[in-house]
């Protein structure tokens, strides 16, 4: 999300180099080579997504072929291979009321993608937030957890609805848009990983976690005030709350549609960074 890159930035960025070269002969490089372990799952998905966004922009979606390999990959993530269990502190309800806090595990960032774990405790959230020109990547690796999404409504006489707003039902904001339900279930570890694009597959979500919960996020390209890529937040309505001017949306399709309206970041959102203590990533060149 958007207060990622502050939380990183609080904790301190992990960005792991390689280990520096200290044999000092030949034989033992070899051996060494020999002996050398095969790739822990977090480095097999660094070194996936190292791939896989190589020449990543916004808007630009990887090719199928690399969208799968990646999706092959998180797919067989657990949370046991970024040392994470059910029973760790970040997952533990506390006795205050409101929303509990949220846990963000900052793994990896550069310009071309990055990737994080957050880490909900029962009824966490996550509140709905857009991706700009990015396609994202989400594992949960344990728990379960809903999730809403919407991407932005095709307006025009072809499909029967129309940008305009009444406000016959109420104060409309001119800010508001309309958007189209994509996503709205529960899902349960283990399962597959979900994927979202610029302007497709549920760009605008929002997780609320049913019971103790973890998701790893793969974004590519990552958030950038800079390149244009800020994260907004929004607040759904109704579809009946507000009169549609003009064709209406058919009444039996009016749950698959609400509107929205970006709103500042949530003054109750409670998210903390800690450091991430799992395998290390060894960044390559």
């Amino acid at each position: 999300m958007g207060f990622e890159r502050s939380l990183a930035d609080r904790k301190g960025k992990q960005f792991f180099e390689l280990p520096k070269e200290t044999t000092k002969n030949n034989k033992s490089r070899k051996n060494r080579r020999r002996s050398k372990k095969p790739s822990s799952p977090i480095q097999k998905l660094y070194e996936t997504c190292k791939q896989v966004f190589a020449s990543t922009d916004t808007g630009i979606v990887p090719s199928l072929e690399d969208i799968q390999r990646l999706q092959s990959v998180l797919d067989k993530m657990k949370a046991v291979d970024v040392g994470l269990s059910p029973e760790m502190p970040y997952f533990r309800t506390t006795a205050d009321e409101g929303t509990p806090p949220i846990t963000y595990l900052h793994l990896y960032e550069n310009n071309k993608f990055s990737m994080g774990i957050f880490c909900l405790p029962p009824s966490g959230v996550i509140p709905l937030h857009n991706h700009p020109g990015m396609t994202v990547f989400s594992k949960l690796l344990f728990g379960t957890m809903h999730i809403k999404a919407y991407d932005w409504a095709e307006v025009g006489a072809e499909n029967g609805i129309s940008a305009g707003v009444d406000a016959s039902n109420g104060t409309a904001p001119s800010s508001i848009r309309l958007a189209k339900v994509k996503v709205d279930a529960n899902f349960t570890a283990p399962c597959d990983s979900t994927i979202l694009y610029p302007a497709d597959g549920g760009n605008m979500h929002c997780f609320t976690a049913v019971t103790a919960c973890a998701v790893l996020d793969v974004l590519g390209p990552p958030y950038s005030d800079h390149d244009g890529r800020h994260c907004s937040y929004y607040l759904d309505f109704p579809f009946t709350k507000f009169s549609v001017d003009g064709k209406s949306v058919p009444e039996a399709e009016r749950e698959s549609y609400a509107w929205l309206e970006e709103r500042e970041q949530p003054e109750d959102l409670a998210a903390v960074g800690a450091e991430y203590r799992g395998p290390k990533i060894v960044e390559s060149r």
